[in-house]
């Protein structure tokens, strides 16, 4: 009797000790993820409701009081008559523009570079660091590098066109070379990141398809067409929404290039945005303008995403 006491006692703390482990093994992934939860609440989530907040408020960080005006801010977006709509949705023109010509190339030119990269050649190495290192500099680097560059007068680019012959052009100053300007930077610093993403992805696809390809007698495009693009699905989604994100956010390329011009052409949506909020200090107006913007990113991006995601047959 006694042993069968001890034994029943045992299984019993065995039994508590197998629910309390499995019990901490549920919690384990949460309490892994909480130091990012906390950042991610205090420096994302936080600062999100305190900006729609502020949108609802005539907000000037100067002033003692930041009257409640519900979604006047928004409103006055909309109306045609208000000072913040025509300077708004004028940017946001501009930053559409830059973003249809700059998007194609940001994606269709590191595909190609991908491929050709993902090829067996000497030197490979080497020419993967080469297309990426523009990506390191920063954008204070790049904008002023261009800034001399392409400058009307003594530029570099001009100065080689005008060997051939070929007359000054205001990279800088006139349209539609400006965005022509924008768009090459753009393109010239950060193709190689999406490149290295790319040759990620086709050094995913096996092998054996294309094995198999060749012994369906197919040829370079059809391999590509067929297997190579279908296998990239996924990274062409990522690339395209990320290029996409980044391309509506341009900032500092017109600043420090074009500086907003010719008159106010380049002038993109979180140009206006900034001097809204600092320059004129008008914060409640300025932060309805960047949720305005977000909300036609956000729904750029599901329409973009809704397209090119794989179907499920």
């Amino acid at each position: 009797m006694t042993v069968q006491a001890s034994a029943g006692a045992v299984r019993r703390r065995r039994t508590r000790t197998s629910t309390a482990v499995r019990g901490y093994g549920r919690a384990t992934p949460y309490l892994f993820l909480a130091p990012y939860l906390v950042l991610f609440l205090l420096f994302v989530i936080g600062p999100a409701i305190f900006g729609f907040w502020m949108s609802l408020h005539d907000w000037d960080f100067q002033l003692p009081g930041k009257p409640f005006v519900g979604l006047q801010n928004y409103k006055d977006l909309f109306d045609p008559l208000s000072a913040t709509a025509e300077p708004f949705w004028h940017s946001m023109r501009a930053t559409g523009i830059f973003t249809v010509a700059s998007v194609p190339f940001l994606v269709g030119l590191p595909l190609g570079l991908a491929v050709l990269l993902n090829r067996k050649f000497p030197g490979r190495t080497f020419f993967r660091a080469v297309y990426f290192a523009p990506f390191v500099l920063g954008v204070a680097v790049i904008g002023l590098m261009f800034r001399y560059i392409l400058d009307t007068s003594f530029g570099i680019l001009n100065a080689f066109l005008g060997l051939f012959g070929i007359s000054e052009i205001g990279w800088t100053t006139e349209q539609p070379w400006a965005f022509v300007a924008l768009v090459a930077v753009t393109v010239w610093w950060t193709a190689g990141f999406n490149s290295i993403i790319y040759l990620a992805g086709l050094q995913d696809i096996p092998p054996e398809q294309y094995e198999a390809a060749e012994l369906d007698g197919a040829n370079g495009w059809q391999k590509f067409r067929n297997v190579t693009l279908p296998g990239l699905r996924p990274v062409t989604v990522f690339i395209v929404i990320i290029t996409l994100l980044a391309s509506a956010n341009m900032f500092g390329q017109s600043v420090l290039i074009t500086q907003g011009g010719p008159g106010d052409t380049t002038t993109t949506a979180l140009m206006v945005i900034t001097d809204t909020g600092f320059s004129q200090f008008r914060m409640g107006q300025a932060t309805a303008m960047s949720y305005l913007l977000a909300l036609c990113l956000a729904v750029v991006a599901l329409v973009v995403f809704a397209v090119v995601r794989e179907r499920k047959s």
